[in-house]
């Protein structure tokens, strides 16, 4: 048995309890510590009447001094957009061909494109703006609809295929295999035949076969010479631009399926200014007409 701890003259009664034949003793805790702890709980309460501080089912309390975070930052934002509001009515005046003229002017709109750009279109689109697989790359000289200003800027603002703006952009390919349009030998065919005009084909011996079948269901879109029109949204199937892959199977399964790819209508979320600045951003980064 453990030896019960000896006790000295004057020594606090113990907190009653023994562990291996050490007790505690039962001190009071230090007034300086105590006073701060319970000014601590005031303090506790008043930040929960002041401040916004219990959850709710939909929202927390406000608190009585009806601050928040948002209310801060929308009153940020309103500061930065009054402060701009002249150059910003100023860009939205001014015709978009003649914005580089003004270099103040560009270089704002530049800078506020490149924000909006971040913002709203690099997840699809990349930060770089390179694109990605299904996205289009906004760096080279492959447009479809149009690369100059004018012409970004239409599509930014109606956006591709969406269901929200009557005047978005517009093109559908068929789906040649799923709908039964053409037959599984006519498809090999007509993949062959478009691999060829960029490089080589799978199977030369049916790139021959493939190019009537080109002729009489492709090129009403992708012209004779498979060089595409811009203006209806088919692409040129010569430069080894490819949206979604060059390769075979690739190739095949767009024949087969076809694609449908959908931008939303940036008009109805963004403002003019914003708009024209994401035109201007993505028309100077190099790949604008």
């Amino acid at each position: 048995m453990s030896k019960a701890p000896q006790k000295h003259k004057g020594d606090p009664e113990t907190t009653g309890h023994s562990w291996d034949g050490i007790e505690e003793f039962n001190n009071p805790l230090p007034r300086w510590w105590l006073w701060t702890f319970y000014a601590c709980i005031i303090w506790a309460i008043g930040y929960t009447i002041a401040y916004p501080a219990w959850p709710g089912i939909k929202s927390a309390t406000s608190g009585v001094l009806g601050w928040s975070t948002r209310g801060d930052v929308a009153q940020d934002i309103a500061a930065v957009n009054e402060a701009n509001a002249a150059i910003n009515a100023r860009l939205v005046s001014t015709e978009l061909t003649e914005v580089a003229a003004e270099p103040d002017l560009n270089s704002y709109a530049v800078s506020a494109g490149a924000a909006v750009f971040k913002t709203w279109c690099a997840q699809c689109h990349g930060s770089g703006a390179a694109g990605a697989k299904g996205y289009p790359n906004l760096l080279d000289d492959d447009w479809l609809w149009g690369g100059d200003i004018e012409a970004i800027h239409y599509t930014v603002t109606h956006g591709v295929r969406n269901e929200d703006d009557g005047d978005a952009r517009y093109s559908q390919m068929p789906a040649f295999g799923r709908d039964e349009l053409l037959s599984d030998e006519e498809i090999d065919q007509v993949v062959n035949f478009v691999m060829s005009l960029s490089g080589s084909a799978q199977d030369g011996t049916m790139v021959e076969p493939g190019s009537v079948v080109f002729a009489d269901n492709c090129a009403s879109c992708h012209m004779d010479d498979g060089t595409g029109d811009r203006e209806q949204g088919a692409p040129n199937l010569t430069d080894a631009i490819w949206l979604y892959g060059g390769d075979y199977d690739t190739i095949k399964e767009t024949v087969v399926n076809a694609r449908f790819g959908v931008m939303p209508a940036w008009g109805l979320r963004l403002s003019e200014h914003e708009i024209r600045a994401a035109a201007l951003y993505v028309h100077q980064l190099g790949g604008g007409e």
